[in-house]
């Protein structure tokens, strides 16, 4: 376990140049060339969704937005190495995961635009609405798996933090009773540096998989700009908690190379300099030298991602600008899984009380 996390996996150099792994290599020997370009398109149309996005907040559209620019390889890999049946926990930042689960584009933003609690049913893609307290979600995976296990469903549950999530508290307490009772999760750590602006160094002396050792779990550190390398390490993982393995750990080092949301300025806590260095890895930028170096990038598929980017970003666009006003009773919709007496006492009231204010003055008594 400590070459899988001093040695992060790597298949794939930032100049696109192939890294000889036959271990890992073997779990996408499966990926083949429209396989390749296919991820390929993944990436660009992740990132041109976190775009228009930003563009969409920064036009007063969206109260705010958490960019995901640097990371799509980590959400895109570790994504597309799922099979359906899996289910996924997430932070307020993985879009790109969103997107390869089947989330429309038309409700992506409507979180962020005050108007729904996250704008899709999390039965339908098998991934729930964003988790905004920090490593809350690792409790509920865990239960999740816990439960999916004693139902005898062979299924992998995976949850994604960061690395500011592994200093809550509810983030140990998910590890350990996951490695305890067995449960088929996979923690999915994206290090991509900064806790807003706490450097990861100042949160960990070692690297964060390394913590999975105490807790009992296998862990493994991967480039989390190689997109073949996060889909190879997630398979392994996943396969693991479906056969009955119990719990991983997964650490994608990557890079956040927007701010931490919109509201944010990380020009005030770290230099330009390091921000170059992480440019330079780029993950769309090394997953498209690899498309070269083995013919597999041209004018022509270049010109058709671009369009399928521009045609998604359209689409997440106009759903933001034509959603819906929620209604007062959206207050109450999804606080159970079925109705509750309470929460229907406390709708009432408020409808009471709004009937009080029909005319801008409360009603005489």
């Amino acid at each position: 376990m400590a070459d899988r996390i001093a040695f992060p996996v790597q298949l794939v150099q930032p100049d696109g140049q192939r890294v000889h792994r036959p271990d890992y290599a073997a779990l996408v020997s499966d990926v083949g060339p429209e396989q390749l370009r296919a991820l390929y398109e993944d990436l660009v149309v992740s990132r041109r969704i976190d775009t228009e996005a930003t563009a969409l907040q920064r036009q007063g559209q969206l109260g705010i937005w958490a960019p995901l620019l640097g990371q799509e390889a980590a959400q895109v890999g570790s994504a597309r190495a799922l099979e359906r049946d899996d289910y996924i926990f997430t932070s307020y930042r993985e879009h790109a995961v969103a997107y390869c689960r089947g989330v429309d584009p038309d409700v992506m933003t409507r979180m962020w635009r005050g108007c729904a609690h996250s704008g899709w049913d999390p039965a339908t893609v098998n991934m729930t609405n964003p988790a905004i307290v920090v490593g809350a979600q690792g409790l509920h995976a865990t239960g999740y798996a816990l439960g999916a296990h004693l139902d005898g469903a062979e299924i992998a549950t995976v949850v994604y933090f960061g690395d500011g999530a592994t200093s809550q508290g509810d983030l140990s307490e998910a590890l350990g009773f996951a490695a305890s009772l067995a449960a088929p999760v996979v923690f999915f750590c994206q290090n991509n540096q900064w806790a807003i602006s706490e450097p990861v160094h100042l949160q960990s002396p070692t690297p964060i998989a390394a913590r999975a050792a105490g807790y009992g779990m296998p862990a493994v550190q991967v480039d989390g700009n190689d997109v073949l390398a996060v889909l190879a390490v997630t398979r392994e993982a996943a396969r693991r908690a479906r056969d009955g393995g119990g719990p991983s750990f997964v650490e994608a080092v990557t890079y956040r190379m927007g701010p931490h949301t919109t509201s944010d300025d990380p020009t005030r806590y770290r230099t330009a300099a390091e921000s170059e260095l992480w440019r330079a890895r780029d993950p769309i930028d090394r997953m498209r030298r690899l498309l070269e170096r083995e013919g597999l990038f041209d004018a022509e598929f270049d010109a058709r991602v671009r369009g399928r980017a521009d045609d998604v970003a359209a689409r997440l666009r106009a759903g933001a600008l034509e959603a819906p006003d929620p209604g007062p009773d959206e207050l109450f919709e999804h606080v159970y899984a079925t109705g509750h007496p309470l929460i229907d006492e406390e709708r009432a009231a408020y409808r009471a009380y709004l009937d009080t204010l029909t005319t801008g003055e409360e009603a005489a008594s």
